[in-house]
């Protein structure tokens, strides 16, 4: 039998897990996205997937350039709902959130509640964007975009991704602009993980696979492994003090 393609293995596990339901994802206008939202019309119809776009101050006018462009390359429907109103009502109310980073993880969170609010409407799951990389070193917001039904693309590494964005037909300048979350002022992947995600990668795929670190310099594998073990509580099913004997199936 002939091993499966990557894009294959993907349109198969949407199809295996999504079934008769539909499906919906947040469209930043960024690689990760759009790559699972051409998976998922390619492997449901557009008519079954669902873009949400959910701006803030702190995206660019480009990011819902590109969430559109998207969205109309492929003919799937789409909402803006702008959260700035909502973030700003959270702070105001509460007094918390004036640090710019417990402010971004709070969008991230808002975003994720209004995603499976029309999923909720829509009869759909929710479909995360999140790649191998960032869940290695647990870069998503916990309970924001790590709070998702489906990983379709989170055994790819980011090369990967980028590899597999052009083989499905993403917009090049999708594919070449700088990665962000958009959750504050200025911010890029690389430089908050300060790290370029090519080493990143290397470094990742050498320790997964048992290789040697020789040519990696000792800030950089430090920084990975620091990341991956201050993040592990990410990657793990929540602590739960048992009284009695688990339930087994």
């Amino acid at each position: 039998m002939k091993k499966q393609t990557p894009r294959q293995t993907i349109i198969t596990f949407l199809q295996s897990h999504i079934k008769d339901k539909n499906a919906v994802l947040g469209l930043s206008g960024g690689i990760d996205s759009s790559l699972v939202a051409f998976l998922a019309a390619e492997a449901l119809g557009k008519e079954r997937v669902f873009g949400i776009l959910l701006p803030s101050d702190t995206n660019s006018a480009d990011d819902t350039t590109y969430a559109n462009l998207v969205a109309k390359t492929l003919g799937i429907a789409t909402k803006t709902i702008a959260i700035n109103d909502i973030a700003r009502q959270y702070k105001s109310d509460s007094n918390f959130f004036s640090d710019a980073r417990s402010l971004g993880n709070l969008k991230a969170r808002i975003r994720m509640t209004l995603l499976y609010g029309n999923a909720y409407e829509q009869n759909a799951l929710v479909l995360g964007t999140g790649n191998k990389t960032e869940l290695a070193i647990g870069y998503f917001t916990k309970y924001g975009d790590g709070g998702v039904d489906l990983l379709p693309i989170g055994d790819l590494y980011k090369a990967q991704v980028r590899q597999l964005a052009r083989e499905v037909g993403v917009p090049n300048q999708i594919i070449d602009r700088p990665p962000t979350a958009g959750l504050w002022e200025g911010q890029t992947d690389e430089e908050e993980l300060g790290i370029s995600y090519e080493t990143l990668d290397a470094i990742l795929k050498a320790m997964n696979e048992q290789k040697s670190l020789d040519a990696f310099t000792r800030k950089d594998i430090a920084l990975v492994r620091q990341r991956i073990k201050e993040t592990e509580h990410k990657r793990q099913t929540l602590p739960i003090c048992f009284l009695q004997k688990p339930y087994n199936d």
